[in-house]
């Protein structure tokens, strides 16, 4: 479980990471690049509701997972031919990627169930977290990775066969992660003889089904066992963060003219600050509880997007960087911490297959914003700078949600893996 991990982080690092930029080299339109990384994160949320209806007629988590990591693998030969010709439709690359983003999702809610089962509760807490600083290495592995390759094809002037490099160690990658999925075991028997009820969504006596992805369906799914302004909240940040959060990479790439190593440096930092910090932000969250740690954390990302605006120096952005990093390792840690620990094991697939859609339908809606203002404004310096200022106020309004929640406390042994079940967050 951990290999797999490990692996999969990696493809994280040197493929999803890198989609914008190919956009950018393959269009340069400062759109296309912003958007790569949102519209087709929807179009994945529609899909992945097939997952609980697969996985009932499967009869098995292993077999799902490690069928879905496979087709997520195979996605990135697509994108490796076109880099490899350099050319490819815009709308052909958004297609491949929703197509990643629905095996991730699908397979993301039936691994979160699988482990559950698997690891004993009484180690799922100190094992998730020895897990977690595999995986967030192996995203900075990957970027590092990629940004050299990328930055030696750019003196070599030999860029489309880079990314077709960085698409087929990504490739490699996932299909490792897919191999350590298949090795290992099945869910014990009195989990696996109940694989049917848990992805229908029923409740253990299965007298309330749930298979059909009606909106309304979804809706009351999530709501019975999510707090309303926490769901709010998760869903109004979202769309805040992503007004802005698409843009960063062609406003580095185009506005700023980084090198890729100078781009590589200010991704990289955001995951070596949560690899640093999420220790710390867990004593606090065991000492005040993680409403308050989500409603602090969410103040301190708040303030991230104005501050891209104060200074252009290098040094500064990587403090910048290194600020949001911290941030969003309570953030992250508080949110899983809130769903799974509110949402009971037998719902948990239907619910988190719910939740995919409606955040990816936020990161769309916040996504659009942010192109309907960018197309307005010119996509120049000051329009970046007012999207960048809007972006804050909106989290900060966002926030406000927050200001009146119960006091919570967690059980420990709700922890799980961050990626597989909320979904990798580039903010």
């Amino acid at each position: 479980m951990t290999a797999d991990g490990a692996a999969a982080s990696v493809m994280v690092g040197i493929g999803e990471t890198y989609f914008p930029a190919f956009v950018l080299a393959i269009s340069s339109s400062q759109l296309a690049c912003g958007l790569v990384s949102t519209v087709p994160m929807l179009l994945g949320g529609l899909l992945q509701l097939c997952a609980p209806w697969a996985m009932r007629r499967l009869g098995s988590y292993r077999r799902w997972v490690v069928f879905v990591a496979a087709v997520q693998a195979m996605a990135f030969l697509p994108l490796l031919a076109a880099a490899a010709i350099g050319a490819l439709p815009v709308s052909a690359v958004f297609l491949v990627v929703a197509i990643y983003w629905a095996t991730g999702m699908a397979g993301g809610t039936g691994w979160n169930a699988w482990a559950e089962a698997l690891v004993p509760a009484r180690l799922r807490a100190p094992y998730f977290a020895r897990r977690t600083r595999f995986t967030q290495s192996g995203i900075m592995i990957g970027l590092a990775l990629g940004g050299i390759i990328l930055e030696i094809a750019t003196r070599w002037n030999t860029l489309p066969e880079a990314f077709a490099a960085l698409f087929l160690v990504a490739a490699v990658s996932r299909l490792a992660s897919a191999y350590f999925l298949s090795r290992q075991r099945e869910a014990p028997p009195a989990e696996q003889g109940t694989v049917a009820i848990l992805v229908a969504g029923c409740h253990k006596n299965g007298t309330v089904p749930f298979c059909a992805p009606e909106a309304g369906g979804l809706i009351d799914a999530i709501r019975c066992h999510l707090d309303s302004r926490v769901l709010l909240y998760m869903l109004a940040a979202q769309a805040a963060c992503y007004i802005a959060s698409p843009y960063f990479n062609p406003y580095m790439l185009d506005q700023l003219q980084l090198s890729y190593a100078d781009y590589l440096i200010l991704v990289c930092l955001p995951y070596l600050a949560k690899v640093l910090c999420v220790p710390a932000w867990g004593r606090l969250v065991e000492r005040i509880g993680p409403h308050r740690v989500l409603w602090g954390s969410g103040l301190v990302i708040a303030l991230m997007p104005a501050m891209w605006n104060l200074s252009d120096s290098f040094p500064y952005l990587v403090a910048v960087q290194a600020y949001s990093g911290l941030g969003w390792a309570g953030y992250e840690l508080a949110q899983l911490l809130l769903f799974f620990d509110t949402v009971p094991k037998e719902r948990r697939v239907t619910v988190l297959t719910a939740y995919n859609l409606f955040n990816a339908a936020a990161v769309f809606g916040g996504s659009i914003l942010g192109a309907l203002l960018l197309s307005q404004l010119g996509a120049g310096r000051n329009a970046y700078w007012m999207l960048f200022l809007v972006s804050t106020v909106a989290r900060g309004a966002a926030v406000l949600v927050l200001v009146r929640l119960p006091v919570w406390a967690p059980r420990p042994q709700a922890v799980a893996s961050p990626r597989h079940a909320l979904g990798h967050m580039n903010r």
